[in-house]
């Protein structure tokens, strides 16, 4: 709950900071910036006691100050802020759409948060096309892995709650890897050293994907990744089953090991 606060205040006060309409002296109209500071001190105090209705409200908040500052990016920024944190997925996918619908250049980074955060949604329960040579020259196809559990981890050296998650994932790579359990990195890392220096520390044998970009790594954005430690299961068959795999990892990828040695196909 509270990380949910801290990112919502972040967002819109940013938003407010970066897109304010300049208005005269002589004119009432409230800025862009004086209405989201409104919105926000409206909605903070819903935060703790009805996730939900304030999320609702923040979402109406926001759709109304589009309306009011038309040609600002900052309500579009805070409506798919609201949207992503909805858990009305009918209404968040309406919304999202509908910002990756915006024509108008200007709104172009919205609109491609939006797409990259319909492209997350989608991939559940379907094959992740990622393809790519990792830092140490192996070659990482996911459609060529049928067959194994695969965990995608999204990570990064300098990300605390990563290397927390750590000695679980190597226990549970140590247990599992001979039974089919594969793991892939993705390194929001921007320093190639830095990387290859610590996986070597830790001893962690996976190939990882690195491309210098930090945030902007080209598979984390394509997935509308946008925290970390983000790590989701590909099931032995090669669809996204689970996109919160940090919680009970080893359980998880047993589980996936058990259904699909008892499989038809596999007997």
């Amino acid at each position: 709950m509270k990380n949910t606060i801290q990112n919502l205040l972040r967002m819109s006060f940013v938003a407010a900071l970066m897109f304010s309409l300049t208005v005269s002296a002589e004119d009432k109209k409230p800025t862009f910036s004086d209405a989201a500071k409104e919105l926000i001190a409206k909605i903070r105090p819903m935060m703790s006691k009805d996730r939900d209705g304030a999320m609702a409200a923040y979402l109406k908040g926001a759709r109304e100050l589009a309306k009011q500052f038309p040609s600002e990016v900052g309500p579009r920024a805070m409506m798919l802020e609201a949207a992503s944190m909805s858990s009305d997925e009918k209404l968040k996918n309406k919304i999202i759409t509908e910002l990756a619908g915006l024509k108008d250049e200007k709104f172009a980074r919205i609109t491609d948060r939006a797409k990259a955060e319909l492209k997350k949604m989608n991939a559940l329960g379907n094959p992740v096309a990622i393809k790519f040579t990792a830092v140490d020259g192996r070659k990482v196809d996911l459609s060529k892995m049928k067959g194994k559990v695969v965990l995608i981890d999204f990570w990064a050296t300098w990300c605390g709650p990563c290397v927390a998650e750590i000695p679980n994932v190597k226990k549970t790579y140590a247990k599992l890897h001979k039974k089919g359990f594969e793991i892939v990195g993705i390194s929001l890392d921007s320093k190639e050293d830095t990387l290859t220096e610590f996986v070597a520390e830790k001893g962690m044998s996976w190939p990882q994907h690195f491309d210098g970009k930090g945030w902007s790594n080209t598979i984390a954005k394509e997935f509308g990744i946008r925290s970390i430690p983000a790590m989701w299961l590909i099931d032995t068959n090669g669809n996204l089953v689970d996109m919160n795999a940090r919680h009970n990892l080893e359980e998880k990828v047993m589980k996936l090991l058990a259904a699909a040695k008892d499989s038809p196909s596999e007997k």
